[in-house]
């Protein structure tokens, strides 16, 4: 696609674009906005670079794009409530979401994306992956595709790992119910409400297992989806710099942390958008 306001420059053959030539500290035109989101449903994720933006300056572009909701276990901004810190202290040794995942799935209306602003990074490690769930569908047989079309995934909260993930920014602002186990029922098959494809809607840190099936029957086959999810061809890197800007697609991508730079500090401002559909 050509694009008129903005420069797309694709990271990876599977998902994942930087777009230059935006200063998100302005004003930005509708027809610029456009183009911006136009690349973000074609890529997935994107990504900005060197921006210098507040708290208002980041809600104001997120305005454009959706509707900023706050998270469901830990308090936002004092004056910026649907802004929530995204934080890894140095004497930490566990960070914020890092497994595999697609934000709060056990949410009955799961949310439309998520956006993340870098304004402390460490000097080498705290990358992110992200993975193309268009791709991982588009690749199975038609055997396994037929299988999986009708099934509904059960998604959970409170699954195993992800509960240490967010511990310790529940105890430092915890929202009053933010220990209660949250569970939701979406289809493993999404169909993308914007551009029709279909993507494998199951992940690592928050399915258990499928509607009418018990756990131990669904493991087998959800430890082969959440592997195949995850191959490396459908995968893109991402390197964070401070005032580093990065939009996800939570309908048809995965993302993941990695946890690899012990004894520094990071620090991000999230914001994530209201779905319009119940998935």
């Amino acid at each position: 696609m050509t694009y008129a306001h903005i420069d797309v420059r694709p990271i990876s053959g599977a998902l994942g674009a930087e777009i230059h030539g935006v200063d998100l500290a302005q004003d930005i035109p509708e027809s610029v906005i456009a183009e911006i989101r136009s690349a973000w449903l074609d890529h997935l994720v994107i990504f900005f670079r060197d921006q210098k933006i507040t708290p208002a300056q980041q809600l104001s572009f997120a305005n454009k794009l959706g509707e900023p909701v706050e998270y469901p276990f830990v308090q936002g901004l004092a004056d910026f409530p649907t802004i929530t810190p995204i934080i890894k202290l140095e004497h930490e040794k566990v960070n914020f979401g890092g497994l595999w995942h697609t934000d709060t799935t056990y949410q009955q209306r799961p949310p439309m994306a998520s956006m993340l602003y870098a304004l402390e990074v460490p000097k080498f490690g705290g990358d992110t992956l992200f993975a193309n769930c268009y791709m991982a569908y588009e690749t199975l047989s038609e055997g396994l595709k037929a299988t999986l079309d009708p099934l509904i995934g059960v998604n959970s909260s409170t699954k195993g790992r992800v509960v240490d993930t967010r511990a310790a920014r529940i105890a430092d602002a915890p929202k009053e119910d933010a220990k209660k186990p949250r569970v939701a029922e979406h289809p493993v098959v999404r169909v993308h409400p914007e551009t029709g494809r279909k993507s494998l809607y199951v992940s690592f840190a928050h399915t258990t297992n499928f509607k009418g099936w018990s756990v131990e029957e669904s493991q087998p086959l959800l430890d082969y989806l959440f592997e195949h999810q995850t191959l490396p061809e459908f995968t893109c890197r991402f390197r964070w710099e401070q005032g580093s800007i990065a939009l996800w697609d939570n309908r048809c991508a995965l993302h993941n942390p990695i946890n690899d730079y012990h004894g520094q500090k990071r620090v991000l401002h999230r914001i994530t958008f209201a779905g319009k559909d119940t998935a």
